[in-house]
Order: C-alpha cells, then structure tokens, then sequence
C-alpha cells in the first residue's frame, strides 16, 4: 500500500475494550525494528460497525496495518471484510490462542469484551473510566454518549470535564457535551434516561470572570464576546431550554468546588441505579 503523506507507517490497534493487551504487544514487535520508526494509534470502545468504517477510511490514507483484539464475531468480520476491500493489512491478536484453546477444551469462548481485567476489577474500571472520560470529552464523539454511565451537559467553562475525570476515578464512565445555540446538541442525547444526565449551570456573573481570565491566560483580549455579557446570557438561555428539553436534574456549579458538584452527580447516579 502507497502512504498518502509520506510519513512514518501506522499501526492501529482497535479493541473492544481498553486495548492495553494489542498495544503492548505491538509495540514489543515494534521495538525490534529499531531502524524504523512506526506511530500506534491506539482506538479503544469500538463498539459498532459505523465507528470501524471510520477506522479504516482512516487507515485508508496511510501506509498502515490494522492489529486488533475483536472478540465478537460480527464486529471482527466486519473489520476483515472492510480492510481488505481497501487492501489494508490486519493481524488478529488474539483469535489464535483463543481459536487453540477452544480446540484443546471444546469450550465455546464467552465473547466478552474486556474479560482480562476482571482480574483486577476496581483498578482496571478506574482506567477504563479514565479513557472513555479522555476519548468522549467536549463531545468529540457522540456515539459515547449511548454508552456512558452519565452525561454532563452545560455550557463552556462550567466543570464539565474536571467533574468528569473525578467521576472516572470513582469508576464512572462520564461523558459530557457543550450546549453552544450554534451547534444542535446530538440527538443521542434526546435517547436516554433522563436518569442518566445532569445539567450543569452558573450564575452570568461568576462565567464572565472565569471566561475573561481564560481569554487573557490565552493572551487574547478579555472583551472578546466569548465573555461578553449578552453572549454568556444567550447561552444560558439556550442551554436552559435543553435541559428542560431533556428533563434532566439541574445543578448551580457557582462558587462550588469540583467535589462538591461531583457529589452531587453522583447522588443522581446512584440514585437512578436503584431505580432501575
């Protein structure tokens, strides 16, 4: 396969789960070419087919191998059968052994993502948690969204990803999304127990001076309407009507510690799992 870019070939290593187990031997195959330099790109949570099309139209535009551990069926075939429609190369880390050992025991493999770190349960959750809060904050992606334990919602400057990371290491998988009147907030969103998501607001005042230290720490001028009074009152306007819309509890970050907010998530979270 030609590179598009000319640069160093890439490998991807797709999983279902974390991805730490086809990282780590990637890059132990990798480190015995020390003349030639490679870039993993680790892709965890791939949990659907329209996410590997994305993966591959990606790996199409580079000289690049696709090395994955895809313990269901379907979504494994799904990468082989695309993959080698754009020629790209893949390696399965982990069918072989499990291919042996359902030979050697005549036991059907459970298909489970994510099995080996049950070992290690809480530790290995926190991580897992800390990634997804990494992979789907500021609404980078949506489709994080259908997956998540909770879903912060709120406009810019509001905690929503400090809450978040807290949230992961209490072993919670957090996503959050920005309520900006421009852009039409996903419509995963409007799917999901309202049980599952909190609105976060502030007062005007408090965000004006939040967001004019965060213009001027960005050496840009602190009147810029991003801190403006009118533009901070029509985005609180707007996120307003989007959690009513939702019909998600509601909860007044101002003058409130990250811990204080995060408490306050996760009573509504634990809260909803009984409710279940």
């Amino acid at each position: 396969m030609v590179s598009t870019d000319g640069g160093k070939p890439v490998i991807y290593v797709v999983s279902d789960s974390i991805g730490e187990t086809a990282e780590f031997v990637v890059r132990a195959a990798a480190s015995q070419f020390d003349g030639h330099g490679f870039e993993i790109k680790r892709v965890p949570y791939v949990l659907d087919q329209s996410h590997i099309e994305d993966i591959i139209e990606e790996a199409a535009a580079h000289r690049s191998i696709i090395a994955y551990t895809l313990v269901i069926d379907e979504q494994r075939e799904a990468l082989l059968r695309l993959a080698q429609e754009r020629q790209i190369p893949t390696i399965d880390v982990l069918g072989p052994t499990i291919e042996r050992l359902q030979k050697l025991t005549n036991l059907k493999p459970a298909q489970k993502p994510g099995l080996l770190h049950q070992l290690d349960e809480q530790y290995f959750r926190k991580v897992e948690a800390i990634e997804f809060a990494v992979k789907y904050d500021d609404g980078k992606d949506p489709r994080g969204i259908l997956h998540a334990d909770m879903i912060l919602i709120g406009v810019s400057r509001t905690s929503k990803t400090p809450v978040c990371m807290y949230l992961a290491h209490k072993r919670i998988k957090a996503a959050n999304v920005p309520l900006v009147p421009e852009v039409a907030p996903p419509e995963e969103l409007f799917q999901l127990p309202r049980r599952k998501v909190v609105g976060l607001t502030i007062s005007p005042q408090l965000l004006n001076g939040i967001r004019t230290e965060r213009l001027r720490a960005l050496g840009l001028a602190g009147n810029a309407d991003y801190a403006s009074h009118q533009r901070i009152l029509q985005e609180l306007e707007y996120a307003d009507s989007i959690m009513k819309r939702v019909g998600c509890p509601i909860i007044d970050v101002t003058n409130k510690a990250v811990e204080e907010t995060a408490a306050r998530v996760l009573e509504y979270y634990y809260r909803g799992e009984r409710n279940v």
